[in-house]
């Protein structure tokens, strides 16, 4: 039987986790892999704050249900998986309320706006034997996956620095203009660069320092962060939504360098070697929906009766979210 799927959240992100699922679902019947990977999922409804909103995009989109509230969708029997797509300061609330009515979760990034509540999320999990994710797409992108062993091999000799830049509009979102509610480029993209590095380098963070410029509402419009990894390697992340950057990230090793052109979404790789014939080497992962892999491997997980990722661990999740909540606090009591 699929894994169903009830969706909270009509947000900009959400026809993209639908095309995923449903391009994840095709990949998985083809495929020939063991049997928990076989029956793949299915989006079986979606919830907005008004019937009329979710009704008009399961139209659109094509799904059998709608709710006109987040609380029915969850706790309907119909329903095996909740996909949390709310406003940021609104996922504790949802991932917990979801938990407690028996369902898996899988929720958007920033997980929470505090580490103490994604603890207890995590704790409710292990407790009901359900499985909780955040959805962090950047670590199973195949590109990625592929950089990971180069660099684990020893390919570039040791990783010493890397560079993470990015720019977007975020005019649409008038939330994302307010503190109250998570707002700001820091948690909405500060979590991509930094979760890469801990997933790449096997390290975490020990130490990081960040400044930032301010919108009108006082919520941080552009930032540039530095961190030092617990194995000595430096890397900056440079977020704006005042300027357009090159959206590149590179990751400089004593041998060579790697540049991952999108790095939050990255389809591609190019290798650059001082020493080493050819000079250069482009990898290629071309995908139309490149949220597919985290889903599948959430399937996968849940099919196996496991309430953590291997991948996305509760670790990596919680670690992220310290660096997160300690610059914000550190940016908004700076204006006290």
């Amino acid at each position: 039987m699929k894994l169903r799927i009830g969706i909270l959240s009509t947000a900009s992100i959400v026809p993209r986790f639908i095309g995923a699922v449903r391009a994840a679902d095709k990949a998985v019947s083809s495929s020939s892999a063991g049997s928990f990977l076989t029956e793949g999922c299915t989006v079986a409804a979606l919830a907005s704050r008004s019937y009329e909103t979710a009704s008009e995009k399961a139209r659109l989109w094509n799904i059998p249900s709608a709710y006109g509230n987040y609380e029915d969708l969850i706790h309907s029997p119909d329903i095996d998986v909740i996909y949390i797509a709310v406003i940021n300061s609104e996922h504790y609330r949802f991932a917990k309320a979801a938990l407690e009515a028996g369902k898996h979760v899988l929720c958007e990034k920033p997980f929470t706006l505090d580490p103490g509540q994604a603890r207890e999320l995590f704790s409710l999990a292990r407790k009901n034997r359900l499985f909780l994710m955040e959805m962090q797409k950047t670590v199973f992108l195949p590109v990625i996956q592929k950089l990971k062993k180069l660099i684990q091999i020893g390919e570039f000799g040791k990783i010493t620095m890397a560079d993470f830049s990015s720019s977007f509009d975020s005019g649409y979102n008038s939330w994302f203009f307010d503190a109250s509610k998570g707002g700001g480029p820091l948690y909405g993209n500060a979590s991509y660069s930094l979760q890469l590095m801990q997933y790449l380098l096997d390290s975490r963070a020990s130490e990081w320092v960040g400044l930032c410029t301010r919108s009108h509402t006082g919520v941080e419009d552009q930032f540039s962060l530095t961190v030092r990894m617990k194995n000595d390697t430096l890397y900056t992340n440079k977020t704006s939504m005042r300027s357009e950057t090159i959206h590149t990230g590179y990751l400089y090793g004593e041998k060579g360098y790697i540049e991952i052109p999108d790095y939050w979404k990255a389809r591609k790789a190019i290798l650059h070697y001082h020493a080493k014939e050819p000079h250069s080497v482009i990898l290629e992962e071309p995908c139309e929906f490149e949220l597919m892999y985290e889903i599948m491997h959430a399937e996968q997980c849940i099919r196996q009766g496991m309430t953590e990722s291997p991948v996305m661990t509760e670790e990596m999740t919680v670690s992220t979210i310290e660096v997160l909540t300690n610059l914000n606090r550190q940016w908004h009591s700076s204006r006290d």
